[in-house]
C-alpha cells in the first residue's frame, strides 16, 4: 500500500482510505473472530500493539489487543470485527497497517529490523514503515488484492507521473485509461469489500484531480443511497468530497455568518442555513457534513470560537436522531477536550538517574515544567542550558515549582553518563527519568518532535494548549509567579 501512497504524493492527490473504522463494530474484547500470529526476528521482549481507528472523523486510536514478543520470537494478537476493517501493527515507533477479515487467522512476519532509525530521523514527521510480511495467504486474501490493485495503479501513474501532477495540467483521458487498465487487470470479484475499495478510491482520485465536480460525485455515490457507515472505502470517500466545503465558508453563506451561527449556538438556524445547498437536502448527509464542517471549524478562530464549537457539537449530538451521529459527536468534544488547556494529563512513574522510581502523581501540588528531550540533540541541549541558568532563582523564590525531564533516548546510559560522567551534567540538578522504552507515554502527551514542553499545574492538569519552551523567556513570566499588588503612593491617595 505504502508504495502508491507515495507516489499518489508525488501526484498531489493522495486519498488515502484508512481509519474509517465503522461505528457498528462489536467492540466488546471479550470477543475474538480474529487471530494474528506473528514473528518479529530482532523483537524479543518488546511490546506489539494491534490498533484500530475508533471513527472517520476524530481517528482516534483504540488499542484493539497487546502483548510482549516472546524470547521465541513468536507472539499472538486477537481481535473482534463483524465487517471488515483496517488495524494498525505497532512495535515501538514503527507500524503497518493492513485490513482485517471476521474469521480470518493471519500470519504475519517482520524480518530483521534497525529500530534505531528513529534515533537518525524524525519518524514522527518521516514515518518508517514497520516491513509486515504476509504468510500462507491464500488466493483471494482481501489484502492480496489491494496490493495487486494498488500495484497496477502504482505502475500507471508511475509511468505517465506527468499527467496526473496537478503542477501541470491533469488529463482526463489518461484517467480514464487508467480505469480501463484497473477493470482489465482488477477486474471485481465475489468481495464486495474489495469492489467498494476499488470504486471509491477511484472516485475519489478522480474528484481530487478535478475530473468531476462535487455535484456529479454526490449524484453518482450519494443521492438516494444509504450512508455506509461501517465501510471505511465509503467514508473515506465521503469525508474527501466534503472537505472544507462548509467551514470556509461558500458563495451563499459566508464564514463570518456561520460563524455567527455557531458562536450564538443557534443550532436549527445553522443546519437550516447549509440544507439551503440542494447537495444537503438530505436530512442524514446534512448534519453528518455538519459535524465534519464544525470538527474543521474548531481550527479557525478567525470566524468560530473553540468552545462554541465544541458546545455545539454536544448540542448537534443531543438532539440528532442517529445513533451514528451521536456517536461521533461525544467522540469529537471528547478528542477536543484532551487537547485543550485544562486537560487531566496522564500519570506515568519512570526510573531517574538512580533507577528509583517517580511517578508524576507525587508532584500533584506543584508546577511542573515537563520536557521531553534527547542529549544527543543539539536543540535539545540549548534548552536545557537555558533550564539550567534559570533554575536556581526560580526554586529560590517559588517552593511550588518543579523541573522534570524526561530522557527519550533509547538507551537509558546515555541519560546516567550525561548526568554522571561529564562536567555540564552536574549543574543539570533537577528530576531527570528515562522513558524507559515507555512509547505509549509519547503517543499520549502526543510528542513529535525533540524538545517539548508540557506545563502541568498544581491540580495535574495542562497549563496551556501550547507551552513555550525556556529560549522564549517564558520562565521569566511563569503563572507560578507570586503577584504582588503594589499601591500606589500618591499623595491624596484616599482609603
Amino acid at each position: 500500500m505504502d508504495r502508491l501512497y507515495r507516489l499518489l504524493s508525488v501526484a498531489m492527490f493522495i486519498v488515502i482510505a484508512a481509519g474509517l473504522t465503522p461505528l457498528t463494530v462489536n467492540s466488546a474484547w471479550g470477543q475474538t473472530n480474529i487471530t494474528i500470529h506473528g514473528e518479529v526476528v530482532n523483537g524479543a521482549g518488546k511490546d506489539v500493539f494491534l490498533y484500530r481507528y475508533t471513527d472517520m472523523l476524530t481517528l482516534t486510536e483504540e488499542v484493539v489487543d497487546h502483548t510482549i514478543i516472546g524470547n521465541n520470537r513468536t507472539f499472538e494478537l486477537k481481535a473482534y470485527a463483524n465487517y471488515p476493517m483496517l488495524m494498525m501493527l505497532q512495535i515501538e515507533n514503527y507500524s503497518q497497517s493492513f485490513f482485517v477479515e471476521p474469521g480470518r487467522d493471519y500470519e504475519v512476519y517482520v524480518p530483521r529490523f534497525d529500530w534505531d532509525i528513529d534515533e537518525k530521523k524524525n519518524v514522527f514527521l518521516d514515518p518508517e514503515v514497520l516491513p509486515v510480511e504476509f504468510v500462507n495467504m491464500p488466493a483471494g486474501e482481501l489484502n492480496g488484492l489491494i496490493s495487486d490493485f494498488e500495484a497496477v495503479v502504482a505502475e500507471y501513474i508511475d509511468g505517465h507521473r506527468m499527467y496526473f501532477d496537478s503542477r501541470f495540467r491533469p488529463q482526463k483521458r489518461y484517467f480514464d485509461s487508467l480505469e480501463v487498465e484497473v477493470a482489465k487487470k482488477c477486474p471485481d470479484t465475489k468481495n464486495e469489500f474489495f469492489n467498494r475499495y476499488k470504486r471509491y478510491q477511484l472516485a475519489s482520485m478522480k474528484y481530487s484531480l478535478h475530473f468531476a465536480t462535487r455535484r456529479q460525485m454526490v449524484d453518482r455515490y450519494i443521492k438516494g443511497k444509504p450512508i455506509l457507515y461501517y465501510d471505511d472505502n465509503y467514508m473515506a470517500f465521503f469525508t474527501t468530497l466534503f472537505a472544507n466545503s462548509v467551514s470556509k465558508g461558500t458563495t451563499k453563506l459566508p464564514a463570518w455568518q456561520l460563524g455567527h451561527w455557531v458562536n450564538t449556538l443557534n443550532v436549527k438556524v445553522f443546519l437550516d442555513s447549509i440544507g439551503t445547498d440542494t447537495l444537503l437536502r438530505n436530512e442524514q448527509v446534512r448534519e453528518l457534513v455538519a459535524l465534519q464542517a464544525l470538527q474543521e471549524a474548531y481550527y479557525q478562530p478567525r470566524y468560530y470560537e473553540s468552545g462554541k464549537v465544541m458546545q455545539m457539537i454536544d448540542l448537534i449530538g443531543r438532539q440528532s436522531k442517529f445513533p451514528e451521529h451521536r456517536v461521533l459527536a461525544q467522540r469529537l468534544v471528547s478528542s477536543f477536550r484532551q487537547k485543550e488547556q485544562g486537560a487531566e494529563m496522564p500519570n506515568f512513574t519512570l526510573p531517574d538517574v538512580d533507577k528509583n522510581m517517580v511517578s508524576l502523581e507525587s508532584l500533584r501540588g506543584k508546577w511542573v515544567y515537563l520536557s521531553f528531550v534527547r542529549v544527543g540533540d543539539a536543540n535539545c541541549i540549548s534548552e536545557i542550558e537555558t533550564m539550567a541558568h534559570f533554575k536556581d532563582s526560580i526554586y529560590a523564590k517559588n517552593t511550588n515549582v518543579e523541573f522534570v525531564t524526561i530522557c527519550c533516548d533509547r538507551e537509558f546510559q546515555k541519560m546516567y553518563h550525561f548526568l554522571k560522567n561529564t562536567k555540564k551534567g552536574r549543574k543539570y540538578n533537577w528530576t531527570w527519568l528515562h522513558f524507559n522504552g515507555n512509547y505509549r507515554l509519547l503517543e499520549h502527551y502526543q510528542v513529535v518532535s525533540y524538545p517539548y514542553f508540557i506545563l502541568i499545574n498544581p491540580d495535574g492538569q495542562q497549563q496551556y494548549t501550547v507551552t513555550p519552551p525556556p529560549a522564549s523567556g517564558f520562565l521569566m513570566r511563569g503563572p507560578w509567579q507570586e503577584k504582588k499588588e503594589e499601591v500606589e503612593d500618591r499623595p491624596f491617595f484616599l482609603r
